[in-house]
């Protein structure tokens, strides 16, 4: 995430494709702004993002809308998410987020949840 590796267009389809609708559902009952999820299997990384007008963002296109959306706070905000991303990848979890924003006139403007 952090170097702009590459992603597998199969693990995504393989495990976060069949969860999209649930995501979808978690981030309007969370009251999140966006939504990601992460996962890795033997050294392969997928990810998808789910905007703020629920438009599914896949692996590259995703990381870039990332990037869009935490401007400056990109590189930040993800060495403090890593820990908690390692720990549940670790453990044969998913890592998923979901991002509330707060009044962007203030720090980055995004707190995850």
């Amino acid at each position: 995430m952090l170097e702009d590796g590459a992603f597998a267009l199969a693990l995504f389809e393989y495990e976060l494709e069949e969860h999209i609708k649930e995501y979808v559902l978690s981030k309007h009952t969370d009251g999140d702004k966006y939504f990601f999820a992460i996962t890795e299997n033997s050294n392969g990384v997928a990810m998808l993002l789910i905007d703020e007008g629920d438009k599914v963002h896949v692996n590259e296109k995703a990381r870039a809308k990332l990037k869009r959306l935490w401007r400056g706070a990109y590189r930040e905000n993800l060495q403090r998410l890593i820990p908690d991303m390692a720990r549940q990848l670790d453990a044969g979890y998913l890592y998923t987020a979901g991002v509330k924003v707060s009044d962007e006139r203030q720090g980055d403007g995004t707190e995850s949840t």
